[in-house]
């Protein structure tokens, strides 16, 4: 006994003695990828047990037309116009200077603007909702269409509350402390998590309560968390009416508005797969597609565990022109990318076994689906990787253009790959860009570091 506890004591100072080596840039990182493994592997196992539970409480089909409707109402986070973003960024740069009041300033400011912004859409909305056919729009049965609107208002209302309040993890991402946003997301999950078995418990199947549970709870938890961070950690940088200064909103939009464009190719990549699914083989088949995307995604989450204090540690290093720590981090991110492919393909294996045991027998996915999931995860995680330094960086002009160029074939690309060989074809247009854009990215890459860029590589 007294020997086993010996090796646990020595096998636990060795590990954490490898936390504690190297650059307190890579310590501070590390600590942070340790504990949001914890939490982020929480909000994994919280996820996935959402998807029966949620299928349970209303069934196949009624699910699909949630997820058509969420990924509708997420488009309208591109009315941040890249104002987190851009904060993220020059929230970073004014820590890294030591500019405190810089900082707290740039927060103020980004508050105000995307509160005045968010109210005035939504206020749109509420005027133009009520002349939306819904049940056209995700195409079902024309008696749905009240029910709809209803749940539309209801989520998009708390969508546009979240939208602000959101802001709170950029700040907290932005001072390399992904782990606790990491913690806020979680905690807005597992909420949610009690209230749909609350749900399943006591009432019937309601797109209402349903939409309602998802989007109530994290807005909660991100009330009490910004009261508490801007009251304790964050006072220095709480908001604050004196320090709007509008005139700083240029600099924000300066990086912030190629962002804002970034966003909507990416909203544009990402969550139009959803409709077009819907409009050509029927809300039915978004079910299997996005247990698909959840089950092949949970490789990005733990990517994006790992790589996510490093957005701005990229920006404090490029600041301080600590070109050496980039080129070490950027290796070793590239084997974790060999790591994870091989991963996701063992995952690809054993995808249709996991099906079963997950969901049981009401859905049904195609191995080629799954096929084409795991590429299209592949690429992501090489171009994440990238993007991260990248956007860290602020050379994001390429990024645009490709996002751009993206935005404009994935729609057609997919609706042609779909009609040819079903679902999995919507899903093969988003692989192929993700192959053009590892070349590319790479390059940059390689010229930025090695201070060979010019031109649109630099930019």
């Amino acid at each position: 006994m007294e020997y086993l506890k010996t090796r646990i004591s020595f096998i636990y100072q060795y590990l954490w003695g490898l936390v504690n080596k190297g650059h307190e840039r890579s310590v501070n990182a590390k600590k942070n990828i340790l504990v949001s493994f914890l939490i982020r592997g929480g909000s994994i196992g919280v996820t996935l047990l959402l998807v029966p539970m949620t299928i349970q409480y209303i069934n196949p089909t009624k699910y699909g037309i949630w997820l058509t409707l969420s990924s509708i109402i997420s488009w309208f986070s591109f009315f941040d116009i890249g104002f987190g973003n851009g904060l993220r960024n020059k929230f970073a740069e004014s820590l890294a200077r030591g500019n405190t009041k810089l900082a707290r300033i740039y927060v103020s400011t980004t508050y105000a603007i995307l509160s005045i912004i968010i109210l005035v859409v939504l206020t749109l909305f509420f005027v133009i909702n009520p002349f939306l056919d819904w049940s056209k729009i995700l195409n079902t049965p024309a008696e749905m269409a009240s029910e709809l609107s209803l749940l539309a208002l209801v989520v998009f209302s708390f969508f546009c509350i979240q939208f602000v309040l959101n802001l709170l993890t950029i700040i907290i991402t932005a001072d390399q402390q992904p782990a606790k946003a990491s913690f806020l997301s979680f905690l807005g999950n597992f909420l949610s998590l009690i209230i749909i078995f609350l749900l399943v418990k006591f009432t019937k199947g309601n797109l209402i309560y349903l939409g309602a549970a998802l989007s109530i709870a994290p807005v909660f938890v991100l009330i009490l968390s910004t009261l508490w961070f801007f009251s304790r950690d964050y006072k220095d940088f709480s908001p604050s009416f004196k320090h709007i200064k509008f005139g700083h909103a240029k600099d924000l939009m300066g990086l912030g508005l190629k962002f804002f464009v970034i966003q909507i190719a990416a909203i544009v990549l990402f969550q139009t797969s959803n409709i077009i699914i819907t409009q050509l083989f029927g809300p039915t088949q978004v079910t299997p597609y996005n247990i698909a995307f959840k089950y092949f995604s949970i490789v990005s989450m733990l990517l994006g565990i790992i790589i996510s204090p490093f957005w701005s540690a990229y920006t404090e290093a490029w600041v301080k022109e600590d070109f050496d720590w980039i080129k070490k981090t950027m290796k070793n991110l590239k084997l974790l990318w060999l790591l994870l492919s091989l991963m996701t393909l063992f995952m690809l294996l054993c995808s249709n076994f996991v099906y079963r045991l997950w969901i049981g027998p009401s859905v049904e996915v195609p191995f080629l689906l799954s096929l084409m999931m795991a590429a299209y995860i592949i690429t992501l995680l090489w171009n994440t990787i990238y993007a991260q330094f990248l956007n860290g960086v602020g050379k994001i002009k390429l990024e645009l253009y490709s996002g751009i160029w993206g935005m404009i074939l994935n729609i057609p690309m997919a609706i042609y790959f779909g009609k040819k060989i079903g679902i999995s074809g919507v899903i093969l247009s988003g692989v192929i860009l993700g192959l053009i854009n590892m070349v590319w990215t790479n390059i940059q890459y390689n010229k930025l570091i090695n201070k060979k860029a010019k031109g649109i590589w630099n930019q």
